[in-house]
């Protein structure tokens, strides 16, 4: 590339183009600014003919009247500016609107003018000078840049007309274009649509004479002579919506002189080598030169004179850079919604998810963030219908109140699932698209395990559903993959560290992890920080003492002391234990380990509970992975790979925008299990949320398995992590359920159920009720939030089950209790739900954390036992006590506690259903996920790699290899 320069109005110091703060300004698309120039016509005495009464241009007026007017025009336009300036400022007062010029050479006249009067305005301006010969993908590279550079408001491209080509002006973005010559801004001012682009300031300037001199506009004749192209055509057409009549004509005109002779006014755009004789100009009738390549006598205008078309100009140029900075701030204020909804045509019999979801068109996910007020920055789009959702735009829309916040929970299910995803964009679809209340659902991302296991996918159901749910459930953005990625370099990471350390001495391990590059040797940051928590002040490398030298490199990890798994996101059960290190290059330091599913990864339950990225670098960091032969934890930093972690992770930190069947938004992140991890969608995209519907508007999210499990760890856990509080907790259940907790058969996946859940039983729906459902209303209600129960109808419920669900819910204390018909009818069959949301959401709310955090580590987990699941006392194992006692050794003692449990019962037996009591819940072993923030104790047996069934889904799964439609995907 050619050598470029940006200069500042503050300083000649010349920077590369590439510098990141440099703007862009270039001239007019027909007629470009080189030196102040007069109309020679205009000093020249006439012949025969009446002297007009001024001629004014770029350079110097050719009278004092005219110097006056001029001078007068700009100071009134730089006092309203100012005006403006001065109100944009009480509303931020950091902000400072920047202009950018962009110019071929680098002639400062133009600069030295703009420069003059933006210091009375209090405008930044900065230019980009470019060789006089650069090429197009030079100009459109510099343009691109300062597109996208939040600092600069305006653009003006000083360039030659040659060199304002249609991939140029088509690089500009429209709201930066402050001389308005893009297509778009020309179309809007041809249309007199006045509100998107702006008027280009040399017309501003004659339309400013024009009024201003004594010139009765209406129905007067101006003659807009010598131009051509888009500004000749705006011109014509501004003089004609401000009631004059506009004619337009050329040089080589036969009729030029008579032409001339009727217009009150002449405005002249282009002039070239032609003269216009004063004698062909009527008494009275003005003349303009907007051409800015006549020589004037040499002579410079006054330093304190703004005289002159160009000054008249140039201040209508700060005016639309203030304006657009307005623009720009005004489009960061919170933006009211205009969502436009998707019918839904509901079949009988409901068609198969995947056939639903495939009859439905989303809208392309651009339009879907625009009507719930994202700017185009903050969108990374993936395709046609999803797309990451930049942070930004939590600082953007900080003091924006949040919205009401819902949590979807549910009873005890059964091995079938109860529908809480299916209620929980049901019940957006209806906030949304029926009641017209802003809305979001944040879901967590599925992970391929079930997907191609036995439970399918997890898009939600029938007429409730995320779509394209294919997307939705394959792969969406990445994010899985890029935790197996991160979790994975971490198990490289300490075989590495083992075998190394095994093999070299500490010479050769310091030598190796602080090498010399070009002669010098230096810590990285990471090794910085280790330094420091060994107690070491230094960040000289020679400067270590051989002791230093040995505690730096030496990690020490005892091998049978090493927690963390790799993972694969894939039901495989043959990798829950395996045995590394058995090659010959490895000989000597195998070892038993095994696999987890991706989504059991901790760094899943890291991303879920971050809430942003200096938070996610600093969990990860402190992530424990084993512990040394001295007793001492091993952490992501101590191994020295905290810092490549944060940088896989950096995209999937981002939730991921996608919309329902009805068309209303979705934010899809992170899926932690419920079992073994607190179960629930990130932070981040609740926050998210919470900012864009609005105070009055509803964000709805999931928490997973049954309220004992996924609802306690969301109060105690995700809220203490969000600082958030619920305002309504949704309690889902249904009549199968209710039937098996009130003594039905067993149910198991796969397998037709027993008649007991066909026929109506109102006797074992009564015993669900009053057992299960009751004690899940009673756990919603210990954290002082109103309850709804949500009764999710199927085909084989009858009214006289469902009122009987309804009313013994609300005997047992929520604040209401609906059938919800959402599977089959979409949001329409949710609408009674999303009404006792609304009301519930103005009930006082008493939330309450179930412990305190500085009760000892035993105090919490009975706390849990007790309260939620209803045992009598917890039994700890040798080994969990010995786990806790290390813990609160390490000063994790004041963690949040994650129950490893069962979901299938209160209890840790499975087989016991409804409300079981009289028990002892025994903890067989405590573990920590320090860098999520939780102590997890396990109850029972928890597998953390699921196996494949007989038949697993894949086997009803395909592709057309002609349409590449899906088939049998759920």
């Amino acid at each position: 590339m050619k050598a470029t320069a940006i200069r500042n109005t503050c300083s000649s110091l010349r920077i590369p183009a590439a510098f990141p703060g440099s703007r862009v300004t270039g001239l007019l698309r027909r007629c470009p600014p080189v030196a102040p120039a007069v109309f020679r016509a205009a000093s020249a005495a006439p012949s025969g003919g009446t002297k007009p009464k001024f001629l004014v241009n770029f350079g110097k007026p050719s009278s004092k009247y005219a110097g006056f007017e001029c001078d007068r025009s700009v100071r009134e336009v730089i006092e309203k500016t100012k005006e403006t300036m001065e109100a944009l400022q009480k509303r931020s007062a950091a902000i400072q609107p920047s202009l950018a010029i962009i110019q071929a050479g680098e002639d400062d006249s133009l600069l030295e003018m703009n420069t003059k009067l933006a210091r009375r305005i209090g405008l930044k301006v900065t230019q980009v000078c470019l060789e006089k010969e650069c090429s197009e993908d030079e100009i459109v590279k510099e343009v691109l840049k300062l597109n996208e550079d939040p600092g600069v408001h305006g653009l003006y491209l000083h360039l030659p007309p040659a060199s304002t080509t249609s991939r140029v002006l088509t690089a500009l973005k429209p709201e930066k274009d402050v001389e308005g010559i893009s297509d778009l801004s020309t179309g809007c001012l041809i249309r007199g649509d006045l509100s998107t682009g702006y008027v280009p300031p040399v017309i501003s300037a004659v339309l400013e004479l024009l009024d201003n001199n004594h010139v009765s506009l209406e129905g007067k004749t101006v003659l807009v002579l010598g131009g051509h192209g888009t500004l000749e055509v705006t011109l014509r057409c501004l003089i004609e919506r401000n009631g004059m009549v506009a004619i337009t004509s050329h040089w080589t005109s036969k009729n030029l002189k008579s032409e001339v002779m009727e217009a009150d006014a002449i405005v002249i755009l282009e002039a070239g080598n032609m003269d216009l004789p004063p004698n062909w100009v009527k008494p009275g009738a003005v003349v303009f030169s907007c051409d800015p390549t006549h020589n004037t006598d040499g002579s410079d205008n006054d330093a304190s004179s703004y005289s002159g078309l160009g000054y008249l100009t140039a201040a209508y140029r700060m005016k639309n850079v203030v304006h657009s900075c307005t623009r720009w701030l005004q489009e960061r204020q919170y933006q009211p919604w205009n969502l436009s909804s998707i019918n839904l045509q509901p079949q009988t019999p409901v068609p198969s998810d995947i056939e639903i979801s495939r009859a439905q068109t989303p809208k392309p996910v651009d339009q879907l963030a625009k009507e719930i007020g994202l700017l185009p920055e903050e969108l990374e789009v993936y395709g046609r219908s999803k797309a990451k959702v930049r942070l930004s735009l939590l600082d953007r829309l900080q003091n924006q109140p949040d919205g009401k916040y819902v949590l979807v929970a549910g009873i005890t299910p059964t091995p079938l699932g109860e529908g809480k995803s299916t209620v929980t964009i049901g019940l957006v679809q209806a906030l949304s698209a029926h009641l017209k209340l802003n809305s979001f659902a944040c879901l967590r991302q599925p992970s391929q395990g079930p997907t191609f296991g036995v439970k399918g996918g997890a898009a939600g159901g029938g007429y409730a559903q995320v779509i394209p749910m294919e997307e939705f459930n394959l792969h969406l953005t990445g994010d899985i993959h890029a935790i197996t990625a991160a979790n994975n370099l971490v198990a490289a990471a300490i075989d590495a560290r083992i075998l190394h350390e095994s093999t070299q001495s500490d010479k050769a391990l310091y030598n190796r992890l602080v090498p010399s590059v070009n002669g010098v040797r230096r810590f990285s940051p990471i090794q910085i920080s280790r330094l420091r928590r060994l107690g070491m002040d230094k960040t000289d490398p020679a400067s270590l003492t051989p002791q230093e030298i040995n505690a730096f490199v030496r990690l020490d990890l005892d091998p049978s002391r090493i927690t963390w798994h790799r993972v694969v996101d894939t039901n495989d059960r043959f990798l829950r234990k395996i045995t590394v290190g058995q090659a010959s290059t490895e000989k000597g330091q195998s070892r038993e380990t095994g696999f987890d599913i991706a989504v059991a990864s901790e760094i899943m339950a890291i991303l879920a509970l971050a809430d942003g990225l200096e938070d996610m670098k600093t969990r990860l960091a402190r992530m424990v992975v084993g512990t040394s032969r001295g007793g001492q934890p091993v952490t992501a930093e101590d191994l020295g790979v905290s810092g490549a972690l944060a940088v896989l992770m950096k995209d999937a930190i981002k939730p991921t925008l996608m919309q329902t069947l009805e068309g209303t938004p979705v934010f899809v992140h992170a899926g932690p299990f419920a079992n073994i991890a607190h179960g629930n969608s990130s932070v981040l995209a609740d926050k998210l949320a919470l900012k864009l519907v609005g105070q009055d508007g509803f964000v709805v999210t999931e928490a997973g398995f049954g309220a004992d499990i996924g609802m306690e760890k969301f109060f105690n856990i995700k809220c203490r992590a969000s600082g958030l509080q619920p305002n309504v907790v949704v309690l889902v259940a249904t009549v199968r359920a209710l039937k098996m907790h009130g003594g039905g058969p067993n149910v198991s996946a796969g397998t037709p159920l027993p008649r007991e859940y066909i026929d109506e039983n109102l006797d074992l729906v009564a015993g669900g009720c009053r057992s299960n459902l009751r004690k899940q209303i009673q756990i919603a209600r210990l954290f002082g939030v109103p309850v709804v129960v949500a009764v999710n109808v199927f085909k084989t419920d009858t009214q006289a089950e469902l009122d009987l669900v309804c009313q013994i819910a609300k005997e047992c204390g929520a604040s209401d209790a609906v059938p919800c018909h959402h599977w089959a009818q979409g949001g329409r069959g949710c609408t009674e739900l999303a009404h006792a949301v609304n009301a519930a959401a103005t009930r006082s709310n008493n939330f309450q954390f179930l412990y305190n955090l500085q009760l000892p580590l035993v105090d919490k987990i009975r706390a849990i036992a007790q309260q939620v699941y209803g045992a009598d006392d917890i039994e700890l194992s040798p080994d969990a006590k010995a786990k806790i006692d290390y813990y609160n050794q390490q000063g994790h003692g004041s963690l949040p506690i994650c129950m490893a449990k069962t979901h299938l019962s209160l209890s840790h037996m499975p087989e016991k259903k409804g409300a079981p009591t009289g028990f002892i819940l025994p903890i067989r072993d405590v573990r920590a996920s320090v860098g999520a923030g939780f102590i997890y104790p396990l109850v029972g047996t928890m597998s953390t790699m699921p196996g494949l069934p007989t038949r697993p889904c894949f086997y009803d799964i395909d592709l057309d290899p002609v349409t590449e439609e899906i088939s049998g995907l759920f």
